[in-house]
């Protein structure tokens, strides 16, 4: 049997949490590919948490080996939102010059502006002093329908609680049913309208955003 640990971050893991991890973890579920720019995606959805908010990271390892993380943020008015922290990372990779990255970016912005004028809500970040905190999780293979994604949530949730965090949110997709299921299970619920997100599709379909939310 595999030896599964949950613990905090370690700085030590961080090379293999951005280097291996974050590209496996996230294969195959329906929002695994976005701009598909691994490098780039890991400075919007883990190293800003690795580098601002150590503390709010956690790890799972399977016989040693980082297998999974959360990475969390207490107070996101005091964090970079994913819209710059998205256009940070266009402008350092020059994504604009890649082919796959500029398709994508350029599907999401005729998205974008096809739904306007269709009055279609669109997915954007939850903006609420009642959840103020929010998280992203990944784990691969091994670590999943181990425990360790429960664990994982377990040390968030003493963390909010730990720094009086009145709740926290997270946002997945909606086509992700396995996913939010396991979000209602460790006590979330799903909040607002499931919104399109541009550039997104799953089965050549648009894929929208299931916000979910939890009460500390």
């Amino acid at each position: 049997m595999p030896q599964i640990e949950v613990r905090p971050y370690d700085v030590a893991d961080r090379d293999e949490l951005v280097g291996v991890v974050f590209e496996e973890a996230g294969e195959g579920a329906p929002s695994s590919e976005v701009w598909g720019h691994h490098a780039s995606l890991a400075e919007v959805y883990l190293t800003p948490y690795l580098d601002l908010e150590p503390e709010s990271v956690f790890v799972v390892t399977v016989d040693g080996r980082p297998a999974g993380y959360l990475a969390g943020c207490v107070d996101e008015s005091s964090f970079p939102s994913e819209e710059d922290r998205t256009a940070a990372a266009i402008k350092k990779h020059r994504l604009f010059r890649m082919r796959g990255p500029r398709r994508f970016f350029v599907r999401a912005a005729v998205d974008t502006a096809l739904l306007r004028l269709r009055r279609v809500p669109l997915a954007g970040e939850l903006t609420d002093p009642r959840w103020p905190s929010h998280l992203h999780i990944d784990l691969m293979p091994a670590a999943r329908g181990t425990g360790a994604a429960a664990g994982l949530m377990d040390l968030w949730f003493e963390r909010l609680r730990a720094v009086g965090s009145p709740g926290c949110y997270l946002q997945t997709s909606a086509e992700n049913t396995r996913a939010v299921a396991f979000f209602e299970r460790v006590g979330f619920r799903r909040y607002g309208d499931n919104a399109v997100v541009p550039g997104m599709r799953y089965a050549g379909e648009r894929m929208h955003q299931q916000t979910m939310v939890w009460d500390a």
